[in-house]
């Protein structure tokens, strides 16, 4: 069997719809995913009020038996408390969320490891420091090369083609340096968020020397702030060994989540080949 992984992504509690918030936990009861991913933004403000609400919302998932990962956003800092955002711009998160800014789950299938990119010097914008680039190389260097090597981030590392009109997205600050540690640990496949927009495409179509990986990028799971007309959604991925990637984007329709597009990728140890897979 393989792992399978519920990526979901800017879940913004207080901006969030508690419908939809309730159909991502009958989902994932129905489903029973062996991990459940959060790339971030579990909060609108970083205000303790919605942060509680996010740590409920982690809570029930617990207790339904759900294994988590999770990073902060950019959204999980202070923006307008000035003096907590410089002096503490994730105690909130660390206290009512998590400790980790660095988790790992390794299963028979997969290694995963989420790296936090937010910072309190940006608005937006996300960077990776050297340090933590060390740590994606020692992380994955002891991981067998038949299990698929996942990177979690809350911001981008490459910029892509789902901007506003024509423009690229921003990439993670030190993108190049970033790049090149991604390639050096062997990363398969880069999860993240932040632009509420769902795409997956081999880096290699985003940074000609970005090495094998493969992007995933989720939309919001549960936020209202919509953007180009796309609804709240989340990924589904099942994680086959030695590389095998299904994808398949889970949607709200106005009352309840359903199974979207479906692709399955594979590498060949040089590139992600993708075909379409029509569900039975």
């Amino acid at each position: 069997m393989p792992a399978r992984i519920a990526h979901l992504s800017d879940i913004h509690f207080g901006a969030h719809d508690p419908a939809v918030v309730a159909g991502t936990e009958a989902w994932l009861a129905e489903q029973q995913p062996d991990l459940v991913i959060i790339s971030g933004d579990f909060t609108q403000r970083a205000r303790i009020e919605q942060f509680r609400e996010a740590r409920a919302y982690l809570e029930r998932l617990r207790a339904a038996g759900f294994r988590l990962l999770v990073v902060p956003g950019n959204h999980d800092v202070p923006l307008y408390d000035v003096a907590r955002r410089f002096a503490a711009p994730l105690r909130r998160y660390k206290h009512y969320i998590s400790h980790e800014l660095c988790p790992w789950f390794e299963d028979d299938h997969v290694a995963v490891l989420g790296i936090n990119t937010a910072r309190s010097l940006t608005i937006k914008s996300g960077r990776l420091n050297r340090d933590q680039m060390a740590l994606i190389e020692e992380k994955f260097a002891q991981v067998p090369a038949e299990k698929t090597r996942i990177l979690v981030t809350h911001h981008p590392l490459y910029a892509m083609p789902i901007g506003e009109g024509t423009e690229l997205t921003e990439a993670v600050g030190r993108h190049d340096d970033a790049v090149k540690a991604v390639c050096r640990a062997g990363v398969h496949v880069a999860l993240a968020g932040h632009y509420h927009r769902t795409y997956a495409a081999a880096a290699r179509k985003m940074v000609e020397q970005a090495g094998g990986a493969l992007v995933v990028q989720a939309g919001t799971a549960t936020s209202v702030r919509l953007r180009n007309n796309e609804l709240q959604s989340f990924n589904w991925i099942h994680a086959h060994r030695n590389n095998d990637i299904e994808l398949q984007v889970i949607a709200w329709d106005g009352a309840a989540f359903h199974r979207g597009s479906h692709v399955r990728f594979t590498y060949d140890g040089d590139t992600w080949q993708s075909a379409t897979v029509i569900d039975a």
